[in-house]
């Protein structure tokens, strides 16, 4: 897992929540089931969507090498370190 994803799971959970929020409203469904279904589809998709937005990114900046080792760093990456 990288840090761009966490950051933009915030992000994507919150679009995601808000977009089916909206459009539930927009249809005529005004109750608590729909306002909390849309928060678990949010935050069950915040994270995939993030994560391949987050591939995206990367594999389109020159800078940023996808070739490490794998084992080099451990479950959490150190602060300061370069992204995994």
């Amino acid at each position: 897992m990288d840090r761009l994803s966490i950051i933009l799971s915030l992000l994507s959970g919150a679009l995601i929540t808000g977009t089916l929020v909206t459009t539930a409203f927009t249809m005529g469904y005004y109750s608590w089931w729909v306002i909390g279904a849309a928060a678990i589809i949010g935050f069950v998709m915040a994270w995939p969507s993030a994560y391949y937005v987050s591939r995206l990114i990367k594999n389109n900046d020159n800078q940023w090498s996808p070739h490490r080792d794998p084992f080099e760093h451990g479950p959490i990456p150190r602060p300061g370190e370069r992204e995994v």
